[in-house]
């Protein structure tokens, strides 16, 4: 019976330490998905997150969710537009910013082999492989091999010379399933470079080695970019 009450003491203390006196527990985080309006209806997402609509950088997250509940699984620094973000609904083309809202990820591609695991479509790079950004083309926002006549070189990213950014990448469903002309194309996750992004997102290349290992097809991986807060949140989407 002592034993027992000094054993009910010590936990009593040990409480006591924890917190100021009269401070009130402190709440549990809520995870970031858990807080989203949408995740995608999938159990795996991507959330690319800055501080503020004017950041270049910031950080992404993977998550997956098990048991009903949304985990992380992944983190890394992470670098955005040079000029920040801007609404996807509104974005106009060359302003070298990136895409708020949630997007759906397409397909994988790369100048590189993909990452042993990968189960996401893979698609490779090779020398007349172009992304047409071309407005007037037919093939606006679209992989194109080789060039189409109606697609400018100077308007389009032939993509092996971007090395070691599209060593590996992910597209970005932005603007893709039914291109908006001027709105924006070629908007992917890849491989850091040398600064910020024309308008992608992008991570260490180790991170996206073990994002691409990570995502599965199966489970519906979207990716969320947006804000820590104000009208650019990541909640909002």
């Amino acid at each position: 019976m002592r034993s027992g009450v000094v054993a009910a003491l010590a936990a009593l203390v040990s409480a006591s330490l924890l917190l100021p006196a009269g401070a009130a527990p402190r709440p549990a985080v809520v995870p970031l998905p858990e807080r989203m309006a949408d995740t995608g209806g999938g159990t795996q997402l991507i959330t690319a997150e800055a501080p503020a609509a004017g950041a270049a950088s910031g950080t992404v997250t993977w998550w997956d969710r098990r048991g009903g509940r949304w985990l992380r699984t992944g983190s890394a620094p992470a670098r955005f537009g040079a000029h920040g973000l801007a609404e996807g609904r509104t974005r106009r083309q060359g302003t070298a910013t990136t895409p708020a809202g949630l997007f759906d990820l397409p397909f994988a591609f790369g100048i590189a082999a993909p990452p042993p695991g990968t189960r996401t479509p893979y698609r490779r790079v090779h020398a007349d492989s172009w992304w047409c950004q071309d407005n007037a083309s037919r093939s606006y926002n679209r992989w194109t091999e080789p060039l189409p006549a109606d697609c400018r070189a100077t308007e389009s990213e032939r993509l092996a010379a971007y090395d070691p950014q599209y060593s590996h990448a992910l597209v970005i469903g932005f603007n893709y399933r039914a291109p908006v002309r001027n709105r924006g194309a070629g908007i992917f996750l890849h491989i850091n470079g040398r600064a910020a992004t024309e308008g992608c997102v992008s991570v260490p290349r180790d991170a996206m080695r073990s994002i691409l290992t990570w995502a599965d097809p199966v489970r519906a991986p979207h990716i969320a970019i947006g804000t820590t807060g104000g009208t650019l949140a990541l909640t909002r989407y």
